[in-house]
């Protein structure tokens, strides 16, 4: 009797071994030791029956057994059984019981113990699988090391010591050479649970990945003294890093070089040569945008904040650093700073100065009727529209040098009369295109705007309430307003759908 009992303690003790090493719960392992074990069970009295294997955790003692659940009306005679035929063995039996009829221990055959064991190893798996999901999911934004296990045409598998993760070939540094067996240090980015098991994707491209290096090498970073406010990456050639100290004593770009820039250069070397370079963040946009086309030298910055646009002028001797090779300085200080870029010489934005200018004062001297000398002074004081003049106080306009109220008022009065003419003009237009009243009518429209609309062939309500915002500021370009007011545009347009459907309701 003492060889089925060590075997029951053996069982336990495989089990424990099993656990142990793939490092997963004993439980595990012995639920799918029971499951392997009612395989088997079905195998030898037949798959139509519900053989269930327990194993207790204590002896190790495996008991197998047949479960039929009570029901009224029998449809499967081999897992259900009927009320009467359950009350026959058990007097107190009711619908939903469960009658458990014990069977003899069974002896694995080769076939069954093979299937027992692939059994076995496919539920290890799973649980190893779920641990480590479990494990990892809560480590994205780590920089973990390992060692190269594969390398299948630039796709590296990194051996993490309890997991695998996965460095594509996108994610690794241009002309960076991974062999079997090399230790590499990359950023967890995201992990997932894929058909195939958990998948822990690995960067060594991702911007990220840099930051949590100078986190590493500058303890103030780590201290949280120092904050990384941006980084911006062409991987494998060139970065850009924004940081900003708390601390008014300490030097943000001082302490991530480093003395003699050890510490920025330990950063270098981990990214194979990148150069960095680390500018101070600052709150002020155009500041912030000067510091991040360093080492370009600014003269003049024009912020266009709803467009979201930075003109930057130059001298002219230092366009090409400011634009970079291959535009690689101004497109990396544009995605540090978020803010798009353009940028002038100082040559060239004066020109564009004075052909705006010039193009500012023959509309003056048209819509006007005045001479050059008047409509400069109107293009120097900032005025760029006759609607402007048209509508600005009369005080306003009589305290420019040179002018009284008498010539204030005479300008704007040719200005109203410039603009009514416009606007007559437009309608004109409106009319000929075919565009309804009820369109030209909308608060918000100007003429302008209605007479765009019929050149493009939006000439109903229906066709304006058929568009969406984004498409009626496309039509309208130059004339269109922001984007809340082209909403409520055409949901002005739209009105008379709602006033039809709740006539039909109410007839």
């Amino acid at each position: 009797m003492e060889a089925p009992t060590l075997q029951r303690h053996e069982l336990l003790q495989v089990a424990d071994a099993v656990a142990r090493e793939k490092n997963i719960e004993p439980g595990e392992v012995l639920h799918a030791l029971e499951q392997a074990i009612q395989r088997a069970g079905r195998a030898k009295y037949g798959q139509e029956h519900d053989i269930r294997a327990e194993i207790d955790r204590r002896s190790g003692d495996i008991r197998l057994f047949r479960c039929q659940t009570v029901v009224e009306a029998v449809e499967n005679e081999f897992t259900e059984i009927s009320v009467a035929d359950a009350r026959r063995r058990k007097p107190n039996a009711a619908v939903g019981d469960v009658l458990v009829d014990e069977l003899p221990p069974i002896d694995l055959g080769r076939i069954a113990a093979q299937t027992a064991k692939q059994v076995i190893v496919q539920k290890v798996r799973e649980a190893e699988r779920t641990r480590q999901y479990e494990e990892y999911k809560d480590r994205v934004g780590e920089i973990v090391n390992g060692a190269v296990k594969r390398n299948d045409f630039g796709n590296v598998t990194v051996d993490l010591g309890r997991a695998e993760g996965l460095l594509r070939r996108d994610e690794t540094l241009p002309r960076e050479s991974l062999r079997v067996g090399d230790r590499v240090r990359s950023y967890i980015y995201d992990v997932r649970q894929e058909p195939r098991g958990p998948q822990i994707f690995l960067s060594r491209t991702h911007p990220q990945f840099m930051a949590k290096l100078f986190q590493q090498e500058v303890p103030e970073i780590y201290d949280g003294i120092i904050e990384i406010r941006a980084v911006a990456r062409d991987p494998g050639s060139r970065a850009k890093i924004a940081v900003l100290s708390h601390d008014s004593s300490i030097d943000p770009v001082g302490a991530c070089v480093g003395m003699r820039g050890s510490r920025v250069q330990a950063v270098v070397g981990e990214l194979q040569g990148e150069k960095i370079d680390i500018i101070p963040w600052s709150p002020d946009p155009a500041t912030f945008v000067v510091n991040a086309l360093a080492p370009a030298e600014v003269t003049k910055v024009v912020l266009d904040e709803e467009q979201n646009r930075i003109e930057v002028v130059v001298p002219d001797d230092q366009l090409s650093l400011a634009i970079g090779r291959r535009g690689q300085n101004v497109r990396l200080a544009s995605q540090l700073t978020g803010w798009d870029i353009d940028i002038l010489t100082e040559e060239e934005e004066s020109r564009r100065r004075q052909e705006e200018f010039r193009n500012r004062s023959q509309l003056f001297i048209d819509a006007l009727d005045v001479d050059d000398v008047i409509a400069h002074l109107l293009v120097a004081e900032g005025f760029n529209s006759v609607d402007q003049i048209a509508y600005l106080p009369i005080e306003e306009l009589a305290e420019i040098e040179g002018f009284d109220e008498e010539i204030a008022q005479e300008l704007q009065q040719r200005a109203q009369g410039w603009l009514a003419e416009q606007d007559r003009q437009y309608d004109e237009q409106r009319r000929a295109a075919g565009v309804a009243d009820e369109v030209a009518e909308i608060d918000g429209l100007t003429p302008a705007m209605v007479a765009r609309l019929g050149e493009k062939g939006v000439k109903s309500l229906d066709d304006l309430g058929d568009l969406a915002g984004d498409e009626l500021a496309e039509i309208l370009g130059d004339l269109a307003p922001d984007e809340e007011r082209c909403n409520e545009i055409i949901m002005a347009a739209r009105a008379h759908w709602f006033g039809e459907t709740d006539d039909a309701a109410a007839s």
